[in-house]
């Protein structure tokens, strides 16, 4: 109970990320400065990067740059300019229906990657959030622009290729999801600073309300919402946390509602309901693969036991795994061989002992055929 209650716990405070990022369509439009998407998606990633950096105060080391360097381009600098192309290009929500199939890319990625095996249930759960999310956000509208279409459709892969590899490579020893979220949106910031430099020009004057809506996005809506998002990864499956990611349009069409006065209509809640329910059922239904190790990464832990003595000190005949159906390591494996050798040679020698002991000793039994000093029968 306690560890299902933690689980609930996890997933809702992963799933705070994707409705923080809800609000950042409303909070651009009100607050910022307009036709700056570069700029916007700088001044989310770089200042909360530095800021993270500063509080976790560990640097990458050796492969880790690279990494870094390949998951902040993927989940950051990548991300947030084909985000924004995508949503100045293509019209009404198309943007954030391509957005709502991650699920289906993940599920994919994590078969090819991870070795998990996509369940039915997962993938009919991903189709129904796609459909869900289209009937929120999806409006008729002109001719779809190619050039926004691929935008969206590579930013979509991007996050899901992010995510999963997030996933695989866990973090290094000693490393929390602080430091690992600080690499990231450090490293992405510092990829769309140049472009945005080139194609935007210099920065643009900012009064109080673009101060305070560019405080909110790199606080609020990416620092600690990116902390919670990486952290989700981290300790659930790359399937269950990508379908939170729904979450994010559903929250915008609710902020569009309750604080700009738009209208939400039967279809609107209808598609509201079923993506949330895909949200839901995804997080049971993600995949089916190996044990979960202590980095995040699908692959087997090794037990650490000793011959003759198991998890927490039971006795045992030998090393035993952590979960039913789990290898060994093949060096264990000859260990564990050897120690139940060993165990049954000294077994088999103390009752060898034992029993002639017992035969040398004279046991004395009452009864007429009983001779003084003769061993008895048993």
């Amino acid at each position: 109970m306690a560890t299902a209650s933690r689980r609930s716990t996890l997933i809702v405070l992963t799933a705070l990320a994707p409705v923080s990022w809800g609000t950042t369509y409303a909070v651009a439009t009100e607050f910022l400065p307009p036709d700056r998407p570069l700029f916007t998606g700088l001044m989310r990633a770089l200042p909360a990067g530095l800021v993270l950096l500063a509080l976790a105060r560990v640097l990458p080391r050796g492969i880790w740059w690279a990494k870094a360097a390949v998951l902040g381009a993927l989940n950051i600098g990548a991300f947030f300019p084909l985000l924004f192309l995508s949503a100045y290009r293509m019209p009404g929500g198309m943007a954030a229906v391509v957005g709502s199939v991650g699920p289906l890319f993940v599920i994919g990625l994590s078969a090819l990657l991870l070795g998990q095996r996509p369940t039915g249930r997962a993938l009919v759960a991903g189709i129904v959030a796609a459909f869900g999310v289209s009937l929120v956000v999806l409006k008729a509208a002109g001719a779809l622009d190619p050039v926004g279409v691929l935008a969206a459709v590579a930013s979509t892969a991007s996050m899901s290729t992010g995510t999963v590899l997030t996933k695989k490579w866990g973090r290094p020893e000693g490393v929390g999801p602080l430091a690992l979220t600080a690499w990231q949106l450090t490293a992405g910031g510092l990829l769309i600073a140049p472009l945005a430099l080139l194609v935007e020009g210099a920065p643009p004057a900012l009064d109080g309300r673009a101060v305070g809506g560019y405080l909110y996005l790199a606080l609020a809506n990416t620092a600690l919402a990116y902390w919670l998002w990486f952290r989700g990864i981290g300790r659930l499956t790359a399937t269950q946390v990508t379908f939170l990611g729904p979450l994010s349009p559903l929250t915008a069409a609710i902020v569009g509602w309750s604080a700009l006065g738009q209208a939400l209509t039967a279809v609107q809640l209808a598609g509201m309901a079923l993506a949330f329910g895909a949200t839901v059922a995804g997080q049971s239904g993600g995949a089916r693969g190996g044990p979960v190790g202590k980095s995040g990464t699908a692959g087997t832990v090794w037990p650490r036991a000793v011959a003759g003595r198991g998890e927490g000190g039971r006795a045992s005949a030998g090393p035993v795994a952590r979960a039913a159906g789990e290898p060994v390591a093949p060096a264990a494996a000859g260990s564990a061989a050897r120690a139940s050798a060993a165990s049954a040679e000294s077994a088999a020698r103390a009752s060898a002992d034992s029993a002639a002991r017992a035969a040398a000793v004279p046991v004395p039994v009452a009864g007429p055929t009983a001779h003084a000093g003769a061993p008895q029968p048993k």
